[in-house]
């Protein structure tokens, strides 16, 4: 059972996505849903056998504990194990971008259109899409961020420095194009 449907069945995670489809939620919240980047590249590192590709989404000083509760959920390997390590490496990327963490939202949580295009524009390397809904004097630096991501995109997963200078152009890119994004209403 994978685990978005784990979750999903399990009524605190009903009750949030039922919040979810009232509420609308914040950018923040982008890294911390079951189909989000963090948890894709936990579960990534976890099918490769791979704690590297994980690593990038945390800084530095969390390394021995990514390391610890993956080799722990590795040698565990159950579904538990799995979800502990998963819930701890979005717990210390959140806390890395000085963010709370209150648990893995469901796949499927409505995320601000300009996260979706931002993503969409990462994972396409066309960014014409994410540019009209962001603030026309702001365009250009989202360019520059996006360029910039893009350039570092493609990394050598065993070169966690290289990977983290990724992620972290990645999110630059992404938290500038939310916080210029048109109308400044709800993301």
């Amino acid at each position: 059972m994978s685990l978005s449907t784990r979750l999903a069945h399990r009524p605190a995670h009903r009750l949030a996505q039922r919040l979810a489809e009232r509420l609308v939620q914040p950018a923040s919240a982008h890294c911390d849903t079951a189909d989000g980047p963090v948890v894709t590249a936990g579960r990534r590192a976890l099918a490769e056998g791979n704690v590297n590709i994980a690593l990038k989404w945390v800084q530095k000083d969390a390394d021995a504990t990514v390391r610890a509760a993956f080799e722990a959920a590795t040698a565990a390997g159950t579904d538990d194990a799995e979800l502990a390590f998963l819930t701890g490496l979005v717990r210390l990327h959140r806390a890395g971008e000085g963010h709370e963490f209150d648990g893995i939202k469901p796949a499927g949580t409505p995320q601000p259109p300009v996260v979706t295009a931002g993503d969409v524009a990462y994972a396409t390397g066309d960014v014409s899409g994410l540019l009209p809904l962001v603030e026309p004097a702001e365009r250009g630096t989202v360019e520059e961020r996006f360029a910039r991501a893009i350039a570092l995109r493609d990394h050598d997963v065993d070169d966690v420095v290289g990977a983290r200078g990724a992620v972290a152009a990645y999110v630059e890119m992404i938290h500038h194009a939310v916080h210029h994004r048109l109308g400044r209403t709800p993301a």
